[in-house]
């Protein structure tokens, strides 16, 4: 298992972008956790009172978890989405919960890959969607 430490070495995200406590490979798939502390850029305004992590955050969280899966070609490149397809929310995130995202890579040409991914919290699904991303050089 990478530590949060560990991924700084290949993903170029740091705090408070850095959105991935921790990730592994179990056979094809990936799986990831995020604690969500409360005190989280992305929650301050949304919404005062009833603190809900957006669904753009979600799907961050799930992009950044994914890179596990291309972890041997990153050297020397990033991560950058080039789709976004049939993402679905299903319950709301909220400070003290620990997202669990499971991936896998559907396809991939070349340097293009096909991503499922869902993020669970307590064994519920709160968000699933397919996407691709493209690895790209870091110095373009």
């Amino acid at each position: 298992m990478l530590t949060r430490e560990e991924i700084k070495e290949f993903l170029p995200h740091r705090e408070p972008m850095l959105l991935v406590d921790d990730m592994d490979m179990v056979g094809e798939e990936c799986i990831s956790h995020y604690h969500v502390r409360g005190d989280e850029f992305f929650l301050q305004g949304h919404f005062p009172g009833n603190p809900i992590v957006p669904g753009v955050i979600l799907c961050e969280i799930m992009g950044q978890s994914s890179s596990i899966l291309v972890l041997d070609k990153l050297k020397g490149r990033i991560t950058l989405y080039s789709g976004l397809n049939d993402v679905r929310f299903r319950q709301p995130v909220h400070p003290g919960d620990t997202i669990t995202v499971k991936a896998h890579i559907t396809a991939s040409k070349g340097l293009i890959f096909f991503i499922d991914a869902a993020a669970y919290v307590d064994d519920k699904l709160v968000c699933k969607g397919k996407f691709s991303f493209v690895l790209v050089d870091k110095d373009k």
